[in-house]
């Protein structure tokens, strides 16, 4: 978990380790390569095998349903995951043949989580995923991303200024005005579904 409050850096650090910002001095080094020394050919398989991404504003395409929009992934990474297991996965098979407009914002985030892993990326990037949810929603989805990390043994990183959902993180990085201030390991992160919001 990234935390700290608007302008603290936290999206920057993210866009770097998902190869989309380059560090003006220093090195990026992320799944065991050193992701700020890669050229673009390169930059562009780490960013198609190692990387998922999780907008805030879910980035779905809305003339697709949401069988569609995770299974078009498979036109982008060869070993894509089946759309329909992952539907499930994000309980939603029930939404199977919706369109974003016909879908709650929760629900919306969910299939933006499920296209995500449609790659089978070994790190997943979320920038303030809970951001435009109600508190109710953001557990959801807070909870499916810690089993993810959990139980499917996925590196999670999530941006957040929220304190209270760092609470749930194995590690804490908080940054103040560009700058990594504190590494915290917490040893008994609570579940999502524990902490007060």
């Amino acid at each position: 978990m990234i935390l700290g409050q608007s302008g603290a850096g936290k999206s920057t650090v993210l866009n770097m380790l998902g190869g989309m910002d380059v560090p003006t001095e220093g090195k990026v080094i992320a799944a065991g390569q050193e992701v700020s020394g890669m050229n673009d050919r390169e930059l562009g398989n780490y960013r198609a095998d190692v990387i998922g991404f999780v907008f805030q504003f879910y980035n779905l395409i809305p003339s697709l349903t949401a069988y569609e929009n995770i299974a078009l992934t498979k036109s982008i990474v060869k070993n894509a995951r089946d759309a329909e297991e992952l539907l499930e996965l994000v309980g939603l098979s029930h939404c199977r043949d919706k369109f974003p407009s016909q879908m709650s914002g929760g629900e919306q985030q969910r299939v933006s989580i499920a296209r995500a892993l449609a790659k089978n990326p070994k790190i997943l990037l979320g920038d303030e995923p809970t951001g435009a949810l109600d508190s109710e929603t953001g557990i959801v989805v807070l909870d499916l991303l810690q089993q993810l990390c959990r139980k499917e043994g996925k590196t999670v990183v999530l941006v957040t200024h929220n304190a209270d959902i760092a609470k749930c993180a194995d590690k804490v990085i908080r940054m103040k005005n560009g700058k990594i201030r504190e590494i915290v390991e917490n040893d008994h992160p609570l579940s999502v579904k524990e902490v007060e919001w």
